[in-house]
């Protein structure tokens, strides 16, 4: 035992020695790891390239964003910045980081902020870290940043956490090729202090924020999340070094618990007892099963309880490993010191004394030969696997006539080809002859026929070769030796070739159901939608187990039937108690059940670690019990990886429920608010100009009741678009919008929007250009009129009087495009996709009237119901917001128009 641990130790893992080789001729990556946004990712790397950039590495900065922070904008001075890309997307200028540019210059270190962006298109990669994947394959080492939240296995914790799924990830195996992770790590309190202190978001949008995302109970979890992962990434590094450099293992660096299973009788409780013992130290957990040769020999019982621990061991969170061996003690302690165990839980050996010193004690081995490595032997009595309560199927076993004619060919070419060779060897030789008879009977049909073939040549060995010949009488004693040599042999022979037989049979059939399995996984890893998971798992299940199924799944307090294979949706009384049965109780019942037999099909539970989710019903036309052990475990297998990819569709289907019943929240209280003020507002100035003129009006003057009078009716229109755009925003949000489509010249629809508009911008000046001879567009004039109006009404309130207002019309081949552009304070970046969000107002200034948040939002509606695009930008030249709304001329019109 100690040499093999010294042979493990001296020879490098090749694995870790390919990954190294991977590296050799690609750049460094180093990743600064943030819980949550503001905590000093970017802060922190541009500090580690100032420090690189002094000690004469040649820096540049692909892309950084300071996001207005004096203090980073501070630190990107005495940079050399490598110009962005430009790329025009809907009519506005987006900034890239230029690829090209970076592997051009070729730096020796670049700096790339924010990992997870999603490139524009037009871009070569989708993904910046796509980008930063081919700069490190130049061989350019480079700095970035990343929040936890963008890590996509992740992805769904997060969501649960926050409420808010990230739609922007990063693969793992982009953080696993890192070859440095730096945490950037503040407590909960510092980042929301930082961000009240403005340091990270506006006023406005850091008070949002620490109402929805950055809660301390959320930025303790995203931190949590953060360290662990780190962790993991710390302690893959460690064990490739010491696989690498053949370092004999354990080093005590972290806590690592390894726990071996066998068919024994106390496997449950040793995966319950590692699992708490994993739970205490916050260490991983694997569970080991070696397969022997003679787990082939394993009873339906036996199989049972070991997949049973199997199971619950993947359940639980841990890691399952099977892998062969001929020396269980040997193999368990190359792999726990390869792997750098340093806790190893076994059971107590329940082998008589006699056995123990005929056969070894495993127990004994490991404690023996476990150098640092903690040996945990636990007892656990005599626990029973719980009853499945479901009766299985014996497999069939059939006597195929085809291998006992094939074995008496085969003796009967022994016999041929002795008769040839007789007269050149001893008759002991000839004996080789009908063994290489049996060996071919065994392993073409297995025991019963090499056994077969065995007694056969015995007995034509006797008859046709031993003295006397043709009788079966023996009559040296030489002869009755060689005789039961031959049998002896034979018997063994036979034996060990079957046995060769089996295994082999065993391993292609484990390897196409592995193969099945792996398929089946990767195809419900793809799926997004319910139905498909249901679909392509009765259709899995059929062809798998060869029955009929159907799934169940609650449904409004009830159990429907949701897919089944081939496609059945009829349950008689019987069926429907049964399945209704299983899914109160967790338990199987039907068809050769302990509960509800008489059942046409057998319904089992899909369930996963937060209790049941579904019931699956299978059936066949056979009579009797349905499935075999072989076939209940591999249900077991296709059900479980069945029912997580169910609840992870359920809970992708719960965290936007929520996120939607936020939204709606969100949007009761903004219309709410905008009810508070926007209709109040409007009703008391008409309340009170009313009241005057009703109390006083034989006192007032003319001129006192005129402007009482035209309060009375610009507050009254001010109402009444207030409340039109209201019934506006609920038939769009209802999809009630059917446009009224007709071939209308704009210039038209653009007169009657500013005949409209006259009150509003009267304190303003009109700059109008609309082309005469544009062509037509097919719209809806009422919608397409009530937008212009809205996005003159936006113009008037932001743009400062005495200010112009320009309306602009041009067309080219495809597109008539209408630009309304004022000379107000224009859009903040950040803010030029959600000015279009309902309820949304840009933070205004003092001399801006205030608004319901609703205008531009209708605007957008109405032009995309008629098939056109309505985008924000900023005006090259100048302040000032400019609105572009583009229509697509009509195909005929295109083509009268190239005609001309």
């Amino acid at each position: 035992m100690p040499e093999a641990k010294h042979e493990g130790a001296s020879r490098p893992s090749p694995d870790a020695l390919l990954e190294y080789a991977r590296q050799e001729g690609r750049g460094r990556l180093k990743i600064f790891l943030g819980a949550a946004p503001g905590v000093g990712k970017t802060y922190e790397m541009l500090m580690s390239g100032r420090s690189r950039k002094a000690d004469g590495i040649d820096v540049a900065i692909g892309v950084v964003e300071t996001h207005g922070r004096k203090e980073t904008e501070a630190l990107v001075e005495g940079f050399e910045m490598i110009p962005r890309r430009v790329l025009d997307y809907r009519g506005q200028q987006l900034d890239e980081m230029d690829l090209d540019a970076i592997l051009a210059r070729k730096p020796r270190l670049v700096l790339v902020d924010e990992l997870a962006h999603t490139n524009a298109p037009g871009s070569r990669h989708p993904k910046r870290y796509l980008d930063v994947l081919e700069i490190l394959a130049s061989g350019i080492d480079v700095f970035s940043t990343l929040n936890i939240q963008h890590v996509e296995s992740l992805n769904d914790i997060v969501a649960q956490i926050t409420r808010i799924r990230v739609r922007e990830t990063v693969p793992d195996s982009v953080i696993d090729r890192a070859d440095d992770i730096e945490i950037i790590d503040i407590t909960p309190q510092d980042l929301i202090k930082r961000l009240h202190d403005g340091k990270v978001y506006l006023p406005t949008t850091a008070r949002r924020a620490v109402e929805n995302y950055f809660s301390p109970g959320n930025l303790t979890a995203l931190r949590e999340l953060a360290l662990r992962r780190t962790a993991q990434r710390v302690d893959d590094q460690l064990l490739t070094h010491m696989q690498a450099h053949a370092i004999a293992g354990p080093w005590a660096a972290g806590e690592r618990i390894l726990v071996c299973l066998d068919h024994g009788r106390n496997g449950a409780a040793l995966v319950r007892y590692a699992r708490r013992q994993a739970d205490r130290l916050r260490a991983p957990l694997t569970a080991l099963h070696l397969e022997t040769p003679g787990s082939a020999n394993l009873g339906e019982a036996d199989k049972d309880r070991l997949s049973a621990a199997m199971r619950l061991a993947e359940q639980l969170g841990a890691e399952t490993v099977t892998l062969p061996a001929s020396r269980v003690s040997r193999e368990i302690i190359a792999y726990a010191n390869a792997n750098n165990f340093n806790h190893l839980i076994i059971g107590k050996s329940t082998k008589p004394r006699w056995r123990e010193l005929l056969d070894g004690s495993i127990t004994h081995d490991l404690i023996r030969y476990s150098g640092a490595i903690s040996v945990h032997v636990m007892s656990g009595g005599s626990e029973e696997a719980v009853s499945p309560g479901v009766r299985t199927a014996l497999p069939a076993k059939k006597l195929n006539p085809k291998h006992y004619i094939r074995a008496s060919l085969f003796m009967t070419a022994a016999v041929a080809i002795g008769t040839l060779l007789d007269r050149a060897l001893d008759v002991q030789n000839l004996a080789l002859v009908f063994l290489m008879g049996v060996l071919a009977s065994a392993i073409r049909g297995g025991l019963g026929p090499g056994l077969y073939a065995s007694f056969i040549g015995a007995l034509a060995f006797n008859f046709f070769f031993l003295e006397p010949r043709f009788t079966f009488t023996i009559r040296d004693p030489e002869s009755v030796v060689a005789l039961l040599s031959f049998l002896g042999t034979a018997v063994v022979a036979s034996n060990l070739a079957a046995s060769v037989q089996r295994q082999a049979i065993a391993a292609r059939q484990r390897a196409r159901t592995t193969e099945d399995l792996y398929l089946f996984s990767k195809k419900l890893a793809g799926t997004g939608t319910l139905d498909d998971v249901l679909w392509a798992t009765a259709f899995q299940i059929a062809s798998m187990l060869k029955v009929r199924v159907v799934i169940l799944l609650p449904e409004n307090d009830t159990l429907a039937v949701r897919a089944g294979y081939p496609p059945d949706d009829t349950l008689v009384d019987a069926d429907i108690a049964a399945a209704k049965w299983t899914w109160e109780h967790n338990r199987p019942a039907g068809r050769a059940a302990d509960t509800l037999p008489g059942a046409k099909r057998l319904y089992l539970p899909l369930r996963t670690g937060r209790g049941a989710i579904g019931v699956v019903g299978l059936d066949n036309d056979r009579q009797g019990p349905l499935l075999t052990p072989d076939q209940q475990r591999l249900f077991d297998a296709l059900a479980d990886q069945a029912a997580l990819a169910i609840e992870r569709i359920q809970l992708v289907a719960d965290v936007d429920k929520a996120k939607l019943a936020a939204e709606t929240d969100k949007l009761r209280t903004a219309l709410l608010t905008s009810l508070s003020h926007d209709l109040k507002t409007p009703l008391s100035a008409v309340l009170g100009s009313a009241s005057t003129l009703k109390d006083f009006g034989a006192n007032l003057t003319d001129h006192s009741r005129d402007e009482l009078l035209t309060t009375v009716i610009e507050e009254s229109e001010r109402l009444n678009r207030f409340i039109v755009n209201l019934l506006d925003m609920t038939r769009i949000g209802s999809g009630a919008m059917e446009p009224n489509f007709a071939l209308h010249y704009v210039g038209d629809i653009v007169g009657t929007a500013l005949k409209r508009a006259q009150k509003i911008t009267a304190d303003h000046k009109l700059k109008v250009a609309i082309p005469s001879e544009m062509p037509m567009i097919r719209s809806d004039p009422v919608l397409l009129e009530q937008a212009l109006f809205n996005l003159i009404d936006n113009a008037a309130k932001y743009a400062p009087e005495g200010t112009t207002i320009e309306v602009l019309g041009w067309s080219d081949a495809k597109y008539v495009t209408l630009a309304v552009l004022d000379e107000g304070p224009g859009i903040p970046d950040a803010d030029l996709e959600r000015v279009f969000d309902t309820f949304y107002r840009v933070r205004k200034i003092d001399h801006v009237k205030a608004g319901t948040g609703l205008g531009l939002s209708i605007s957008r509606g109405f032009i995309e119901a008629m098939g056109g695009r309505l985008t924000a930008g900023n005006r090259p030249a100048g302040e000032g917001a400019i609105f572009t709304i583009r229509m697509p001329i009509p195909a005929q019109l295109q083509i009268d128009g190239d005609m001309r």
